[in-house]
């Protein structure tokens, strides 16, 4: 699979976020049209139909990402046993 530079992606991230803010702001047509541009851009560069699927995407492939998997902290402390000598 083609996959897009880091810093195409990272742009291309920021470039939607800043025009979903712009077009909340002001809700106009052409603001609607780049935004409509940059999400389809997003959905080929990371090979998803969605938006959002592609926002995920993006950012699992940035540099940075990482897992959030807890298992090397290991298991829970059990509580201690008394003794009695």
């Amino acid at each position: 699979m083609l996959m897009a530079h880091p810093a195409v992606l990272s742009g291309l991230v920021e470039r939607y976020w800043a025009l979903s803010v712009l077009n909340a702001e002001s809700g106009t047509p052409e603001a609607c049209g780049r935004l409509e541009d940059v999400a389809a851009t997003l959905c080929v560069v990371t090979g998803t139909s969605d938006v959002h699927a592609a926002l995920t995407a993006a950012r699992y492939r940035l540099p940075g990402a990482r897992t959030y998997d807890d298992s090397v902290l290991g298991p829970r402390p059990t509580a201690r046993r008394r003794t009695y000598c």
